[in-house]
């Protein structure tokens, strides 16, 4: 199953991705996405054969998936669940190449992601936690018509400052009344 909008792509990641995620998300000690992306968690940089052993957890998996941006893979949407019994779903985006920031292309993957995901399961609601200094991340949530739902301030702390942990959801009807929903 592939869902795309032509040029944006997201899809079941297979074992020929592995190569390209490796080196997009594990290559480097210090990735640039890795600023943006929860930075107040260690990152640790992983050999090629140590990624590989996550391979099972990554390839052909419905809570993770490429995103493809004119058939080049450049991140990844996923889930997980907060609270199964409740179908309280938590997602999530990485754009690790920067030459894709900014551009519109994680609105429009997340945009996918979504859609699959209310298609796929009887959810009543999508959300994300984020931290208030990754402002694409805000903003992409606004864009596509979620609420802050929560703010927990001074929890994450990076770079000798504090900063707010976010929450942003979005309800099914809210959903199916958004202009580009199906």
């Amino acid at each position: 199953m592939v869902c795309t909008d032509k040029e944006v792509m997201i899809r079941p990641i297979g074992e020929r991705d592995m190569p390209r995620l490796w080196e997009l998300m594990y290559k480097e000690e210090e990735p640039e996405w890795k600023q943006w992306d929860a930075p107040y968690f260690p990152h640790r940089r992983l050999t090629y054969e140590e990624f590989l052993t996550k391979k099972e957890e990554m390839v052909k998996q419905a809570h993770r998936w490429a995103i493809e941006v004119n058939e080049e893979v450049v991140g990844t949407v996923n889930y997980y669940w907060e609270h199964k019994p409740s179908k309280w779903l938590e997602m999530g985006i990485a754009l690790y190449d920067p030459a894709y920031w900014n551009g519109g292309y994680g609105t429009r993957a997340f945009q996918l992601w979504i859609n699959h995901l209310f298609e796929d399961m009887p959810l009543v609601r999508v959300g994300y936690t984020t931290w208030s200094g990754n402002g694409r991340m805000i903003k992409l949530g606004e864009k596509l018509g979620m609420k802050m739902e929560g703010r927990i301030r001074n929890v994450r702390y990076y770079n000798g400052e504090y900063f707010d942990s976010i929450r942003m959801g979005m309800l099914r009807e809210e959903w199916e009344a958004a202009p580009w929903s199906p």
